[in-house]
């Protein structure tokens, strides 16, 4: 026997070890249960999938679950009886979920299915025995369950240096490594040269804490005795040398780097449960169904190591060890460290359980709350990944993953060094596992993405090229057809259409680029209508209302260019001239007015293009419209004698030239007065909106600007007296505007109250949002939500009314 040389690591700390007490008695063996419950998910990876129904009867050691996939496992009866059935049952997992579980009902005959060592197991193709182990449903038992076969498969990447048996079980309170090497000395070591067999390692090393003399002394003994090249390194005891990086470092010297397996440095470590596994199922053709557990704690009368079949419920073993129900607080699967807490004893034992532990309250008290950090460095101290506990859990607390895992997060072995020695009680294991959690989820989610943005990518490319296709066969058509012969064409019985010119590549790929745009318009399109429902709502709404005063200023302009063109195109029925110098200028004012109403259309366009207004068209299409009336004036100014010719052929309707003209000025100022109204309200309600008060109200040029026009409007409304002759065509032309107002105004108010209920909607959506994101408000913002809702329910019901007598105007006109 070889003696290895001991190395050490960062932090580490030294807990109460409370290892004595489940070393008391000798190792049991509890007696079946009623029930076996087999979860198929007992190792990392995909779950198991079932070989057996319900009802079917089966025999130890049978096969009752098949490997899904390269990262999974078999699993095997561990005693003969029934399969009563296959559900969800709760399982030990942090999370207290469920999971699907074969449920065996034993017979209490323990009969064996035939059992099949692999006798010739060194002169076999390591293949082979591979292939045999994952068929024994051997797995680390470690903690984790990583599947043998699969270990030892990536083992061979790189020529190994060691190979390491972990026996050091650092974890206070769990002895089951300990029990194991004392009952199974001689399983464990032909175990071990079976694994070294097939990984071929230069060293083999066996890692055990000091504190565990007796099983040191059988080993020693039984390494004498064979003369075995098995090296022997009891290490010092200090937590968590039992971590397999740690206790690399311990025994080699060499640190794995982050991000990387202990293979790529030429170092695997077993667990020394797992070399007693392969043993049985090499040499006596026994699968993996029972393992070494402690039962521990103050709350147990009788705590010892159980040899127990898997399966097997919590509750059947704690009464096993005589468990007292008034004092225990707190049932913890696995050490106080590194364990979790379980909410029922209905769960089963599986592969990686390796202590039950039934405390007290005294025992593991309730943690203090959580104080705030004061920043003492001793986490850093402890910590033995090296890494910066401090900073990791201000980036676990602010949501920033990307600077966690720049500061390697994932290096974290979860140990729970940092939380025992801090000073503020931070549970900061918990926040780096909620991180951790976070940030998978985040990549699978990238991952989901990407397949759909590829899969879409591929679809569109088929039916681009099927479009293509198709397109090449009707040109090929088009072209066959143009090529028959004339007689034929004569003798066709519809008319023959001339054929066009086959369409170049380039002509094709336009017509594939044009696809692509129409699928990201409506993608885009999409985008639009979520960003009204959010974001964007609000500046949709004020663009809706810019537009809607355009669109006035553009009908008050038509309407005066209408008037203008009148007496332009009216038959001549009089010699009366209008000067040429007063038609000049007018058509000049009205080419002005033109031209800032272009103005105007273009800033509503600039502003709709901005955020992809549904509008745009419309605003295009005015602004097009706007711009051929300004050409037109353009031209008529560019000829004036044209101009004059036909100022000398117009007539006005009645009365002199000069009254007519005075009549037209005095129309044309009541608009404009009217309109300065309107638009003075319209921005004084709009500041209402914005939240604005009465003295910034006041403040602002709105108020002034109104009292303006409605002077002017009176005004121009007292001296707008309609003579005798023209009363009938002064009033039909005085009601259709005011109908025509009343409607404007009603489509206005009908507009503004359906912004008014869709920004309420989205300010709900908002707060709703904030109420599952910060529950701790939850008063305040449901109060925020309730408001919100009536002030939704108000403007809906004048919405309402508004569009009723919308439709009676409508019906009565």
């Amino acid at each position: 026997m070889q003696t290895a040389n001991i190395f050490s690591f960062h932090g580490g700390i030294h807990p109460a070890e409370n290892k004595a007490q489940s070393l008391q008695l000798p190792l049991g063996r509890p007696s079946l249960p009623s029930e076996l419950i087999l979860p198929l998910g007992q190792h990392i990876g995909q779950s198991s999938r079932p070989l057996v129904a319900i009802g079917d009867h089966v025999l130890k050691g049978e096969s009752i679950a098949i490997n899904n996939g390269f990262l999974s496992s078999f699993l095997h009866a561990p005693t003969s009886g029934t399969i009563t059935a296959i559900e969800e049952r709760l399982i030990a997992h942090p999370s207290g979920l469920s999971d699907l579980c074969i449920i065996l009902s034993p017979d209490g005959k323990e009969e064996w299915t035939a059992l099949e060592p692999l006798t010739q197991w060194q002169t076999n193709s390591k293949t082979d025995v591979l292939a045999y182990l994952a068929k024994m449903g051997i797995v680390g038992m470690g903690g984790a369950g990583f599947p043998t076969q699969v270990k030892l498969q990536g083992a061979h990447k790189n020529p190994l240096t060691h190979f390491i048996i972990n026996a050091a079980e650092c974890e206070p309170y769990i002895t089951a490594d300990d029990m194991l090497i004392r009952e199974k000395t001689l399983e464990l070591i032909l175990g071990i040269e079976i694994l070294q067999h097939l990984v071929e390692a230069d060293q083999v090393v066996i890692g055990i804490e000091d504190n565990k003399p007796t099983a040191i002394s059988a080993l020693k003994s039984l390494l004498e005795e064979r003369n075995s090249d098995i090296q022997l390194a009891v290490v010092p005891t200090k937590y968590p040398s039992g971590g397999e990086k740690q206790l690399i470092q311990l025994l080699t010297g060499e640190e794995v780097p982050s991000g990387q397996y202990p293979a790529d440095i030429g170092v695997l470590c077993q667990n020394v449960g797992t070399c007693v596994a392969v043993h049985d199922s090499i040499y006596l053709g026994k699968p993996l169904i029972s393992r070494f557990t402690t039962l521990t704690g103050d709350a147990l009368k009788a705590p010892q190591n159980v040899e127990v079949l898997l399966g097997t419920p919590v509750a059947h073993l704690l009464n096993y060890a005589e468990s007292k129900q008034d004092k225990l607080h707190r049932l913890v699967m696995g050490g106080p460290m590194m364990g979790y807490t379980l909410d029922s004893a209905a769960v089963p034992i599986v592969k990686t359980s390796n202590c039950i532990l039934a405390a007290t309250k005294k025992e593991l008290p309730t943690p203090a709350p959580e104080q705030a950090c004061i920043r003492c460095g001793i986490c850093e101290q402890a910590c033995p990944a090296s890494l910066l506990p401090q900073q990791l859990l201000w980036f676990s607390k602010s949501q920033e993953h990307e600077k966690a895992e720049h500061h390697n997060l994932f290096d974290c072995i979860e140990c729970g060094a940092c939380s025992y020695v801090c000073p503020s009680s931070i549970p900061l294991v918990q926040y780096y596992r909620h991180s951790k959690s976070s940030i998978r989820e985040a990549r699978e989610s990238n991952v989901k993405a990407d397949l759909a943005k590829q899969r879409f990518e591929a679809r569109k490319a088929r039916q681009d090229a099927e479009a293509a296709e198709k397109e090449t066969k009707r040109l090929a058509r088009q072209k066959a057809a143009s090529s028959k012969p004339t007689g034929e064409k004569k003798a066709a019985p519809t008319k023959v259409v001339p054929a066009t010119a086959p369409i170049s590549d380039d002509t094709k790929k336009l017509k594939v680029d044009v696809a692509i745009g129409k699928s990201k318009l409506k993608k885009l399109q999409k985008q639009l209508l979520e960003a009204q429902e959010s974001e964007h709502l609000e500046e949709v709404n004020t663009l809706q209302l810019q537009f809607t005063e355009q669109e006035k200023i553009l009908v008050s302009l038509e309407e005066q260019l209408a008037k203008t063109a009148a007496p332009i195109a009216a038959p001549a029925t009089t010699t009366e001239k209008i000067p040429l110098s007063d038609e000049l200028k007018k058509a000049k004012i009205d080419a002005a007015m033109a031209k800032a109403a272009i103005k105007k259309v273009e800033k509503a366009l600039k502003k709709a293009e901005e955020i992809n207004a549904p509008e745009i068209d419309a605003i295009r299409q005015q602004l097009k419209e706007a711009q051929q009336r300004a050409d037109e004036l353009e031209k008529a100014l560019a000829n004036p004698a044209s101009a004059a010719t036909q100022a000398e052929k117009a007539t006005p309707p009645s009365g002199s030239n000069m009254d007519a003209d005075a009549a037209k000025k005095r129309k044309i100022d009541l608009a404009i007065a009217k309109a300065g109204i309107k638009k003075a309200e319209k921005n004084i309600a709009l500041l209402k909106e914005q939240g604005k008060d009465e003295t910034e109200i006041s403040a602002s040029e709105w108020p002034q600007k109104l009292i303006v026009a409605q002077e002017k409007l009176t005004k121009l409304e007292s001296e707008n007296t309609p003579s005798d002759a023209d009363s009938n065509d002064s009033n039909a032309e005085k009601i259709t505007t005011q109908i025509s107002t009343a409607e404007s105004d009603l489509a206005v108010k009908v507009k503004k109250q359906k912004i008014a209920a869709a920004l309420a909607k989205a300010q709900i959506n908002t707060l709703t949002k904030r109420l599952k994101n910060t529950p701790e408000d939850a008063d305040s913002i449901q109060q925020e939500i309730a408001a919100t809702r009536q002030k939704q329910h108000d403007a809906e019901a004048l919405l309402a009314q508004l569009t009723h007598s919308q439709d009676n105007t409508q019906e009565n006109r």
